[in-house]
């Protein structure tokens, strides 16, 4: 952390001790379980270049109360937006990623009710949203990559010749899977709203719809049960799972995250099969 940083956590939270340290070390953002005199909390910090945190804290003023006030989210308790600085309340749980939670079908009915409660808090129609998107992914392109030429001349071409449409967009967490679930005595809670935007519904089905779901039709179908709907538009989820593979594979290769990278290929083959 920034001197700036840990002034601000030395006000807050004193006699502030350690008691581990949760990030993932792939990028400049740490994440610190720690005890103090007003009890236990998480302080999540980032350098200033890292927009994770201040999407956290917007998340947590606007959209994030549904999920707290019934103990599946924690609450902000301090922050500071120009410090790229916030502490939360101490969740209980365990990593549900790892653990026999992330195969067990009872935790995808209710990951699947819990986001569905954060999605229907707000809906709003967006005309640039599908355009910005395309825009964003030929960006990512023209970063250092591993893509090979085939493919990326593949994507290339569908993303220059979709034409944009409105698409109806809610709040979403933007990175939904066991890496960001806890279970607490078979609860399941979400923790970093890091990603949170406002996108298609459907946008918080690609991250299991790349790893758990492809092995395990059961887990999906439980996700869904809990959902109570199927948003995937056929036309739309192409496009979706396209742009996430893309951002995949661009993004893990920047930090060498090899293992997620090849994920990130995976999906491209994936989602060009659906065009």
């Amino acid at each position: 952390m920034s001197t700036e940083q840990a002034d601000h956590i030395t006000r807050w939270l004193p006699g502030a001790r350690l008691c581990a340290d949760m990030s993932w070390n792939l990028v400049d953002t740490v994440v610190l379980d720690v005890e103090s005199e007003r009890g236990r909390f998480v302080i999540k910090a980032a350098g200033p270049g890292n927009h994770h945190i201040g999407r956290e804290i917007t998340a947590h003023h606007t959209f994030t109360e549904c999920l707290v006030r019934t103990g599946h989210a924690a609450a902000l308790v301090e922050h500071d937006r120009s410090a790229n600085l916030l502490v939360t309340r101490y969740l209980d749980g365990s990593l549900v990623m790892g653990s026999e939670a992330e195969f067990d079908c009872e935790t995808y009915r209710q990951a699947g009710v819990l986001l569905r409660t954060f999605h229907d808090q707000a809906a709003r129609i967006d005309a640039g949203w599908e355009a910005a998107a395309v825009a964003k992914s030929l960006a990512w392109l023209k970063k250092p990559n591993r893509i090979s030429e085939s493919v990326l001349a593949s994507v290339q071409d569908i993303l220059v010749s979709h034409r944009p449409q409105p698409v109806v967009v809610v709040p979403t967490h933007g990175d939904w899977q066991p890496r960001n679930w806890l279970v607490d005595q078979r609860n399941v809670k979400a923790i970093d709203f890091g990603r949170f935007d406002w996108r298609p519904a459907m946008s918080d089905f690609c991250r299991l719809a790349a790893r758990q779901w492809s092995d395990n039709a059961a887990l999906e179908h439980a996700f869904l049960a809990g959902y109570g709907s199927e948003p995937r538009d056929p036309e739309q989820w192409r496009v979706i799972t396209l742009h996430e593979a893309v951002g995949t594979a661009v993004w893990a290769y920047q930090v060498g995250d090899e293992p997620f990278e090849n994920e990130g290929h995976r999906m491209l083959a994936n989602a060009l099969d659906l065009f």
